[in-house]
């Protein structure tokens, strides 16, 4: 029986023990790591780690039990030992967000080893070598780490993808590795190198498991791992899909898928030895839901296989009282008859052991959770690791950004403020007051800008699709922010994507406003939401309205894009028209005129206006001339020079 638990986008994570399956190991989002007895289904550990709320746990692996066959100076050192403590299970592996490994004994009660400086990022999937004392862990720092269990140290490390790695799985005789990202690859474990690559998923791979420990015929001699059939899941993915390893190398492809309502968080499968034997798969999907699939694994499948039996649990009620109760994990029994079932929380959660009619295709069971939740501790052998918080402490917790927890110093004074309050009556708080003071500290909490956040829209639209509030659809619905709008539907669960594209296409038949509108949530449903839709298999008949509307919407685009352009041809047209008609009618009458005169008449005229300009200089130059005394006395000898030529022509003349 093979085990996968997923630490892949999940707030907590659960993993049986191998083999009989006695215990159930949980983590909660707050760090905390719980050991269940399946038997009794009380709490047999509570480990809480020194960085629980920093350094919280992805993934949870546990290692084989103790075997009675150990070589080495090992086996000589436990043939003291009880045969039953050979058998006991002792370490469970915990991945962490920071990428350390954590190490716990529950044999012990203490962590036994933390092994660091592999990673540098979360560690997402850890697996433990089925012989060896190795254990192998990927992260998204793209890197496979081999750690030696002994040392403690890092044997080998390698880059396997260009991406994170998400998943790890190890073939039955250890000398195979699968690893995943969206693509899978099968590694050889002395060489390092790549054996074959798979296609994969389009999302995130979440789950692998070797279904089958030897090829289904014995033609060809077995070398380990040449025609056996392991299994693969992914992150908001319906479909698992059955990988086979052939000697050819055409094994690209899935040869066989399963058809689940959601995506798998826990996956648990059993084989037999006999060929003949069907595979028995239980896959729990994240709506809570645990479906069971009987299947030979003899080569290709082309139809995807529903399953043959589906399991609910609700709680006891009359009418609307009765509520689901959510499957966290489920084991297959060493009888491959039985089936053990986790369910309710994972703080309490209720183990039980069914056997189950796969011959009716859907089962309810009714529990009465409250009355079963009464925990009993097993005090002889829980031992619980608190951290001791000191005054000078600051304790985090989970929820809101920079919450603080309560420490035990301020609770003691909170204590004697109130025994002092309690011994002077006139100092004590009315309720008016105290009512006062929680609505300050309300307002202080509230958002500034007091419009809705992405989470409260996307917990709104939920509950309008649910209860289908007309008033709520349309506050959220009529948001025009483009990234408002990518960011819920982001944030929008998966079982609400169907629904809200109804309403969609509901409201693109209205009004052309509203239509323009839902164009934009459409756009970003398909989007986000592609990989989800394409596994639907009945997504045709559920948005038949949608299909018809973008139909004949695509049918009339090539003639309304014509009947486009031609009104745009006249519209043009009639607006030249028009503007060429305000052209000529503007008013065209001269403001002002001016009238030429002949040739001639110019000419005198500017003999005239020059005549008059030189009489005018030269009188002004005769008045300066006469003003200077060198012209004076020029002008005067002149003047004396001129008379005596004149007496002297007279005298001739005579």
């Amino acid at each position: 029986m093979a085990a996968v638990a997923e630490g892949v986008e999940r707030c907590c994570c659960c993993a049986f023990s191998p083999g009989p399956a006695q215990c159930l190991a949980a983590a909660a989002a707050d760090g905390r790591i719980r050991v269940w007895n399946t038997q009794s289904g009380s709490l047999r550990h509570e480990y809480v780690p020194s960085s629980h709320l920093s350094a919280t746990c992805s993934c949870l692996s546990w290692a084989p039990p103790r075997r009675l066959r150990q070589e080495g100076p090992q086996k000589k050192k436990r043939r003291s030992e009880d045969e039953k403590g050979l058998e006991e299970l002792d370490l469970l592996a915990i991945g962490t967000a920071v990428g350390n490994i954590l190490l716990y004994s529950i044999v012990k009660g203490e962590l036994r080893s933390k092994l660091g400086g592999g990673h540098d990022s979360k560690v997402n999937c850890v697996r433990w070598h089925p012989e060896n004392e190795c254990l192998y862990s990927c992260s998204d720092d793209k890197h496979i780490v081999e750690w030696s269990i002994p040392t403690g140290k890092v044997k080998c490390k390698w880059k396997a993808e260009k991406g994170s790695i998400s998943c790890l799985c190890l073939s039955p005789d250890g000398k195979m590795l699968l690893s995943a990202g969206r693509g899978i690859k099968l590694w050889d474990l002395e060489t390092k190198e790549v054996y074959r690559k798979f296609t994969g998923h389009a999302t995130t791979v979440s789950s692998l498991a070797f279904a089958t420990i030897r090829p289904p015929s014995d033609s060809q001699p077995f070398d380990g791992i040449t025609g056996l059939y392991f299994l693969s899941g992914a992150v908001h993915d319906r479909i698992l899909n059955v990988w086979q390893v052939r000697s050819d190398g055409k094994d690209k492809n899935a040869v066989l898928s399963f058809t689940v309502t959601e995506e798998p968080i826990y996956v648990d499968l059993t084989s037999s030895g006999d060929r003949e034997d069907p595979v028995k798969l239980a896959v729990v999907c994240r709506d809570g839901q645990l479906h069971l699939f009987e299947h030979v694994l003899n080569g290709y499948c082309k139809k995807p296989l529903l399953p043959t039996c589906t399991v609910q649990i609700a709680t006891s009620g009359k009418g609307t009282d009765t509520k689901p109760v959510p499957i966290l994990a489920a084991a297959f029994c060493t009888d491959r008859q039985s089936i053990l079932i986790a369910y309710n929380s994972v703080f309490h959660p209720i183990i039980e052991r069914v056997t189950l009619n796969t011959t009716e295709s859907h089962i309810c069971l009714v529990r009465d959770t409250q009355m079963t939740v009464a925990i009993t501790t097993e005090t002889a052998v829980t031992k619980v690791k608190t951290p001791i918080i000191t005054s000078g402490v600051k304790v985090l917790v989970p929820g809101i950004p920079g919450h603080n927890t309560s420490i035990k110093h301020k609770m003691a004074e909170s204590r004697k403020d109130e025994a002092k309050r309690r011994k002077d009556p006139e100092n004590e708080q009315s309720i008016e007051e105290r009512l006062c003071a929680m609505d300050i500290d309300v307002m202080k909490v509230r958002n500034k800008s007091g419009l809705p956040q992405t989470d409260s829209f996307a917990v709104l639209l939920v509950q309008g699709l649910e209860s289908s509030d007309a008033s709520i659809l349309n506050k959220v619905l009529q948001t025009k922010k483009d990234s408002l709008i990518k960011a819920t539907i982001a944030r929008l669960p998966v079982p609400a994507v169907v629904p809200l594209l109804q309403e969609i296409s509901k409201r693109l038949q209205g009004h052309p406003y509203s239509a323009a509108l839902m164009v934009k949530w459409l756009k970003a449903v398909f989007t986000l939401h592609a990989s989800y839709l394409s596994t639907l298999p009945d997504l045709v008949p559920q948005l038949g309205v949608l299909y018809q509307l973008m139909e004949s919407r695509v049918k009339t685009l090539q003639k309304l894009s014509r009947l486009h352009g031609k009104l745009f041809l006249l519209v043009t047209q009639v607006a030249a028209s028009e503007k060429a008609q305000d052209i000529s009618s503007v008013n065209q009458t001269a403001k002002l005129v001016y009238e030429e005169e002949s040739s001639e008449e110019e000419n005198s005229e500017d003999d005239l206006m020059a005549d008059q300009e030189s009489d005018e200089n030269w009188e002004d130059d005769e008045e300066e001339r006469m003003d200077d005394p060198k012209m004076r006395i020029d002008k005067e000898i002149s003047e004396d020079s001129g008379e005596d030529m004149h007496t002297g022509n007279e005298s001739e003349e005579e």
